[in-house]
């Protein structure tokens, strides 16, 4: 007997990891990091995190999360001096992360309609 929840780990594979390239290269000493690789969260990088705040692109909430998520691992300091259009570009891929892959399916249908009716 297959279940809801057999049909949707089937249905197709989730998103598990984002590159961001920066527009605003972050430099560490030496170093210049110009991509960021994002992986997708697991329950214990959400501790202590609004999961509301999050999907709204709240700032205080996704500058909670990169450094747990971030390869290589951004410092807090380096993420608090992210410009925003970075810090925007991250928090997108961690939305996309955080929501099902059937509701991202139809958003982009609902899309890809709305700009064919304003055609």
């Amino acid at each position: 007997m297959t279940t809801q929840a057999d049909t949707t780990a089937q249905a197709a594979p989730a998103n598990t990891a984002a590159t961001v390239t920066l527009e605003c290269p972050i430099t560490r000493g030496a170093t210049t990091i110009t991509q960021l690789h994002l992986r997708k969260p697991k329950a214990g990088a959400l501790r202590g995190i609004n999961l509301a705040e999050l999907l709204q692109l709240r700032a205080e909430a996704v500058m909670l999360l990169l450094p747990r998520i971030t390869e290589p691992p951004l410092l807090k300091h380096e993420v608090e001096a992210m410009e925003p259009v970075d810090l925007i570009a991250c928090a997108t891929e961690v939305v996309d992360f955080l929501v099902p892959q059937a509701t991202l399916a139809k958003a982009q249908a609902a899309q890809k309609e709305a700009a064919f009716l304003t055609e």
